[in-house]
């Protein structure tokens, strides 16, 4: 038997207080109702789980503009009616609302990411977990699609402090434009994004997008249509992400686990099952890469706290029973009160033809890459100033 996985788990329990707006899709307290069942199946008892300090404006303009993080931490529903032009510079406001708290929200967001790549860097965990992460839509110096701090990006900057190459993959249903656009011209990071492409925000992500300059072929993108199935998702998911693996060779993995690509997802046109969905979670888990498993999309927000709270026990290796434990939010999983997130029969628009095509392409593209791309070695540069040195240490409880 295998050495067990050393997993850490981030969570601030402020996270479920902030709100977006009540006919907002986002909604945070999908954290907390994720956090309850892991609870409730007493899954923290097998892991480290840390409040981590949270984010400064100093750490989120290592990728973001000092003008968008000013912004950010002055901005209220006050300021941007009073300057609606001066806001329309930075956020639209329908989809990235200036709501209470918005700079704390972001600064748990992004806190956990980074102190998941710092613990990745020191050799302290081999898997950390960041459900309150992964905003993939945020730019440098604006909001986009829910997404005000690109914490995915932060933390990437962060592992390529110590890794030559570090793989970021997205299986949320919409493109992960943000990540992707941040790492563009670079061969250090490879970013891999399964999603729905069409008529459908954010509009980006063709399979021949590979990247410009020396980042030419580090871009891959599987753009698929309505309705994929589990059985679809994993013969094209399994082959690219093993092509990925064998050309690239990372040093460090971070995965966006947007669960919008669901069936029955508010937004999301996918079909896939809680199950085919954390399948795609295990199998990158077999490669014994350091991985950062991050939040993301996903609107039905009970079946967002099942599948979260489900890769969580597929990360520690632990089977769970279906029935749920009573927790706080029970009543949200009537009437089956099961951990399970079932597929439909919605049409399946994606034949075997296409999706055995798009793979042939993007294995074509892979091949144009040389194997593991040479990094020039130097010294690690020391460590960022910790500010928790200054507005105390992590709250970190081992079982």
């Amino acid at each position: 038997m295998g050495q067990r996985n050393r997993v850490s788990y981030f969570y601030d329990e402020e996270v479920g207080n902030y709100h977006y707006g009540y006919d907002h899709f986002m909604k945070p307290f999908r954290i907390r109702m994720a956090h309850c069942i892991i609870t409730s199946y007493e899954l923290d008892k097998k892991m480290t789980v840390i409040r981590p300090p949270r984010a400064t404006p100093l750490e989120m303009s290592r990728f973001h503009s000092d003008d968008y993080v000013r912004f950010l931490q002055r901005v209220t529903h006050e300021v941007a009616e009073l300057v609606p032009a001066y806001t329309e510079c930075f956020m639209q406001t329908y989809d990235c609302p200036p709501f209470d708290g918005v700079f704390e929200f972001c600064s748990i967001s992004a806190g956990g990411s980074i102190a998941s790549a710092k613990r990745i860097n020191h050799g302290d965990a081999d898997i950390c977990i960041n459900w309150a992460g992964g905003l993939h839509h945020a730019k440098k110096a604006s909001a986009e699609g829910f997404c005000n701090i690109n914490d995915i990006a932060l933390s990437i900057l962060e592992l390529l402090r110590y890794h030559q190459r570090v793989l970021y993959l997205d299986i949320d249903v919409h493109h992960g434009d943000g990540v992707e656009e941040a790492f563009y011209t670079t061969d250090r990071v490879m970013t891999v994004s399964f999603h729905q492409f069409g008529n459908f925000f954010p509009g980006t992500g063709d399979v021949k997008d590979v990247g410009v300059e020396r980042g030419k072929g580090y871009a891959v993108n599987v753009p698929l249509m309505e309705g994929i199935d589990d059985e679809s998702y994993k013969g094209i998911f399994q082959p690219v992400m093993r092509d990925v693996m064998e050309r690239f060779r990372p040093g460090a993995i971070v995965m966006q686990c947007g669960t919008d690509s669901l069936s029955g997802d508010r937004l999301g046109c996918f079909n896939l099952s809680m199950k085919g969905h954390a399948a795609c979670v295990e199998f990158m888990k077999s490669f014994g890469v350091p991985l950062i498993c991050v939040g993301g999309g996903g609107y039905t927000i009970r079946n967002v706290a099942r599948t979260w709270a489900y890769e969580t026990s597929v990360l520690l290796g632990e089977k769970l029973d279906p029935s749920l434990p009573y927790n706080p939010y029970l009543d949200h999983y009537g009437p089956e009160y099961l951990l399970d997130v079932p597929a439909s029969n919605m049409n399946n628009l994606n034949t075997p033809e296409q999706l055995q095509q798009l793979c042939t392409e993007i294995h074509e593209n892979l091949r144009h890459i040389p194997h593991a791309p040479s990094v020039q070695m130097q010294e690690v540069p020391r460590d960022w100033p910790d500010p928790s040195d200054e507005s105390g240490e992590e709250e970190e409880e081992e079982s």
